[in-house]
């Protein structure tokens, strides 16, 4: 399956310059894994690492054992839009890799992701993220985020064919399209990848969605980390749809209206003293969290953890979304209007 021709982009040529770009911070232990899962591709050119912390520095270095594609830039507010900006800038492939530092690319990912670039005309292809884990709380929240109720229906989660798509995880890009859009907007903390995917959807570009590109990713492992990391999803998306209007779907406002309910109950509740209202709300919500939930379990004793994720991460991010993000500090404001420039 190829792309629509009329792609903006010249056809990428034989031999195109191929770097992979990690964000890092306080990421010592694992980015070892991620650095040399880049080396070890075939086509791969440069990596190159932003650090946030001395220790993320030091540890890349004991990774590349000398390998001279490894560099390391430093990356002083230790946020990932700046990181990713900051090892784009200092690589020169034409096809720029992104890789997280807990992530490990899968063996033949590069030469996959240049194929698909070259034959479809995309200027962004990726796959799936495949959640990863073997034990603890961090198995429930792994079956949690790939079963539908915890995806939301999001191609890059669920899977699905091969085609254009909203977003997909992580990113393979053609540098001609990054520099055309500004490349990463320092303004999001989180929810960068999709927002660049919008700017590049708009400009005219195709985000090609390619299921053979999977890559695990080893999920939160306590109730506290899930829900701190998908209240600052449902925070972010809130800006990226305050600055793209129309790209919110019907599915990203189902939970901050679950929040909303239930707080209606809760209101109405305290307002009449019939507890019986909010008692009904919750009741209704978790039977449908066991509904969704049990078909996905791969066994019953760990239906108790993935309701409990499934709950977790609805209501975090619906939380986060009706908050907003955070303000932006004088240094944020002031980095992203010089990327406006």
């Amino acid at each position: 399956m190829s792309a629509p021709a009329n792609s903006s982009l010249p056809p990428l040529p034989e031999g195109a310059g191929v770097a992979v770009v990690i964000p890092a911070l306080h990421a010592e232990q694992v980015v070892g894994k991620a650095v040399r899962s880049a080396l070890a591709q075939d086509l791969v050119d440069e990596v190159v690492v932003a650090a946030g912390d001395p220790g993320t520095a030091r540890a890349v270095g004991e990774a590349a054992g000398g390998d001279p594609r490894v560099r390391v830039v430093d990356n002083p507010s230790g946020r990932t839009p700046d990181g990713l900006n900051a090892a784009i800038a200092a690589s020169h492939g034409e096809v720029v890799v992104r890789l997280d530092a807990h992530a490990e690319l899968p063996v033949g990912y590069v030469a996959r992701a240049v194929e698909t670039l070259r034959r479809t005309g995309a200027a962004n292809v990726g796959g799936k993220q495949v959640p990863v884990a073997e034990r603890g709380f961090a198995r429930a929240v792994a079956v949690a985020m790939a079963s539908p109720a915890g995806a939301g229906g999001a191609t890059y989660r669920v899977g699905g064919r091969e085609g254009p798509a909203d977003t997909v995880y992580l990113g393979v890009f053609r540098r001609a399209a990054l520099d055309e859009v500004g490349g990463f907007d320092p303004r999001f903390t989180r929810n960068q990848d999709a927002e660049l995917n919008v700017r590049l959807r708009a400009a005219g570009h195709t985000v090609w969605f390619d299921p053979k590109l999977a890559v695990d990713y080893q999920p939160r492992g306590t109730v506290g980390g899930l829900a701190s990391q998908y209240l600052q999803y449902g925070r972010w998306r809130r800006l990226t749809g305050r600055t793209h209007q129309g790209s919110l779907s019907a599915r990203q406002l189902a939970a901050p209206t679950l929040v909303l309910g239930l707080a209606g109950a809760a209101l109405l509740s305290a307002a009449t003293g019939l507890w019986i209202v909010l008692g009904l709300a919750v009741a209704t919500y978790l039977a449908a969290l066991i509904v969704a939930a049990a078909p996905a379990v791969p066994t019953l004793r760990l239906l108790p953890g993935v309701v409990l994720a499934l709950g977790t991460m609805h209501l975090a991010w619906g939380i986060g979304f009706l908050l907003g993000p955070p303000r932006m500090t004088h240094v944020e404001r002031s980095r992203a209007g010089d990327a406006d420039r």
